[in-house]
């Protein structure tokens, strides 16, 4: 579904992501893991355009799009998570879902003088009822109409994600979904992750979390100093004494629950 090529990105003479390449499946859940600053968030960054590559290739769908801006990324099946929580805080929880599908609607000046403003067009109403069903996706049904602003931090994460998938998405890219969430909250990002699988909906994520990782990833790609230094499944990422040595440390390793 997705091939980066050679990718690299530099900020002046530092390196933050150096000739990487990587291969999402279609249908799978693709982790990336690293140590901070090991250029997980700027490879995310490169994906989605909000930052163009220094050089390499991105190809989606066996499309180019190397340096397209952000919003042709999106409409073209690829929407994201951030790491940093970016809702419209005095908006309802509905409506910031609404927000998303904004790139798979349409309407006009003429329709919108010839609509009765009183009455919802067809187009409103899919997008009123699509927006109902990622709620219910993600445990926020009850919530529709709170101001996002009043929810917690793990409710908002989860509107996030809805967020994200009213666009549409044939790939979801999550940053960090399961940061600052206790153990049960985890168990529970985990599950909702697999439900996203379960549509349809590929998913690459970054996260520190390694009960969580291990647990729902197909594949997972290692970055240390902006370089992939492994690649595999999770028991074979467990075992790479790389891996072990540059990120989880070699006497604890992965089972000891260490958060980089």
């Amino acid at each position: 579904m997705l091939v980066a090529l050679g990718l690299t990105k530099s900020f002046g003479g530092f390196t933050a992501v150096a000739d990487v390449a990587l291969s999402v499946e279609a249908g799978a859940i693709h982790a990336v893991i690293g140590p901070n600053g090991a250029g997980k968030t700027t490879l995310f960054n490169l994906i989605t355009g909000v930052l163009a590559p220094s050089a390499g290739r991105l190809v989606f769908e066996g499309h180019d799009i190397t340096g397209w801006r952000a919003d042709r990324v999106t409409a073209r099946g690829v929407a994201r998570t951030f790491q940093n929580i970016r809702l419209f805080r005095e908006m309802t929880v509905v409506e910031n879902v609404m927000v998303g599908a904004h790139c798979r609607t349409s309407g006009g000046f003429l329709a919108a003088i010839a609509q009765p403003p009183w009455r919802l067009s067809p187009g409103e109403r899919e997008t009123i009822r699509r927006a109902d069903d990622l709620l219910e996706l993600v445990g926020l049904a009850s919530k529709r109409d709170v101001a996002a602003d009043l929810l917690t931090l793990v409710e908002q994460r989860r509107l996030e994600i809805a967020r994200a998938l009213a666009s549409g998405p044939r790939l979801l890219l999550l940053d960090e979904p399961a940061a600052g969430m206790t153990p049960p909250e985890i168990e529970e990002a985990n599950r909702l992750i697999t439900r996203i699988r379960d549509r349809g909906v590929t998913v690459l994520l970054t996260e520190h979390h390694m009960s969580l990782v291990m647990q729902v990833s197909d594949r997972i790609t290692v970055l240390n100093y902006g370089k992939k230094i492994a690649e595999g499944n999770p028991e074979t990422v467990r075992r790479d004494p790389e891996v072990l040595a540059a990120y989880l440390g070699v006497e604890q390793g992965v089972e000891s629950g260490v958060e980089a």
